[in-house]
């Protein structure tokens, strides 16, 4: 197969780099059947107000509109898709020994599935859930399958409170930990590669600012225009699914 200029060009600096770190988003999911947020027409908020069902304000004011107009859909996406090549290509690069970390904006876990291990999750995940009374913390798996199957909220066998997801919603703070390693990866990596995000949401946008600050080389791979365009080593408008494996496999070549 023959490769696109742009994509030897990618592939070279990747080949180059030993600390590569990439922040992920929603465009990286939509081939595993999870819609994103923003698109035209197809995005869920084109749809829905995440303001009204998806904020920790909505979480506490209507627990059960959370549940049944937003938790319960996106759950039921999430959980029946798979990683896409894009997710196990990127599992590759890490069990080659040159990527770092992978921070994702993706709450889908498909990263983990995929084989990643070093998985930063900024708005958390569907791991789990957590008392807002008493904080103990739920395995996720089988309450998600109740929620999904019966429409069944999950309640705290303790408190009878019902429990909230490990996800960061709107008027949430991202985890501290967890903002700290991103921004320390972002500081101290050789490339950064962004795939599949706008860059159009904070805090996580800034941190291709902070690797470029340092002299990183940035590559963006997304089918959309984003803020740092005018930044970016590289910008690649391709189909995520089809170039970023034949990236990392160029990157790869002869290592």
């Amino acid at each position: 197969m023959k490769t696109a200029p742009s994509l030897q060009e990618a592939g070279t600096l990747l080949r180059s780099a030993q600390r590569i770190v990439v922040l992920t988003g929603a465009g990286i999911s939509t081939a595993s059947g999870i819609p994103d947020y923003r698109s035209p027409n197809t995005g869920f908020w084109q749809q829905k107000n995440p303001i009204e069902i998806a904020s920790a304000s909505a979480f506490r004011t209507h627990p059960e509109r959370f549940y049944h107009d937003w938790l319960r859909p996106i759950a039921l996406y999430c959980l029946n898709a798979q990683p896409n090549p894009a997710h196990l290509a990127l599992a590759h690069l890490e069990q080659a020994g040159k990527l770092s970390a992978i921070i994702t904006q993706n709450i889908d876990r498909l990263h983990h599935r995929a084989g990643s291990n070093n998985v930063i999750e900024l708005h958390g995940s569907l791991s789990n859930f957590h008392c807002p009374r008493c904080a103990k913390t739920f395995p996720g798996n089988s309450l998600y399958q109740q929620l999904i199957e019966d429409d069944r909220i999950p309640y705290c066998p303790n408190c009878q409170v019902i429990l909230k997801p490990n996800i960061v919603l709107f008027g949430d703070n991202l985890s501290q930990a967890n903002w700290q390693k991103a921004t320390q990866y972002s500081q101290e990596c050789d490339l950064m590669l962004v795939v599949g995000s706008s860059l159009n949401v904070g805090p996580a946008n800034a941190l291709p600012y902070l690797a470029i600050e340092t002299g990183a080389p940035l590559i963006i791979l997304t089918r959309s225009e984003t803020p740092l365009d005018e930044q970016a080593t590289l910008i690649l408008h391709e189909d995520i699914v089809s170039a970023l494996p034949l990236l990392i496999s160029f990157a790869l070549e002869d290592l």
